[in-house]
C-alpha cells in the first residue's frame, strides 16, 4: 500500500543537493501545470506539493519520492 500524506505532513526526499526536507502545503488529485510542465495525480497516486524548510523553494513529488520526517 502507497503512504499517503496530508497537508501539513513533514517529509523529505532527495534531490541535486542531497537530502531536503520539507511541510506538504497542497496535495493534488488531479492532473497540474507546475512551473512549465503538466504534472500527472490521480486519487490513488496523488502528486504533492512542499515548501522546503530551508528556503522558500516549492517543489512537487509523487508520494513514491518522499519519506516522511
Amino acid at each position: 500500500m502507497k503512504t499517503k500524506f496530508k497537508v501539513g505532513d513533514v517529509v523529505s526526499w532527495n534531490s541535486e543537493a542531497g537530502r531536503v526536507s520539507g511541510t506538504i502545503i497542497e496535495v493534488h488529485t488531479k492532473d497540474f501545470a507546475y512551473k512549465g510542465y503538466t504534472h500527472h495525480a490521480t486519487e490513488d497516486d496523488p502528486q504533492y506539493e512542499i515548501k522546503s524548510s530551508k528556503s522558500d523553494h516549492i517543489a512537487a513529488h509523487k508520494g513514491s519520492a518522499l519519506t516522511r520526517g
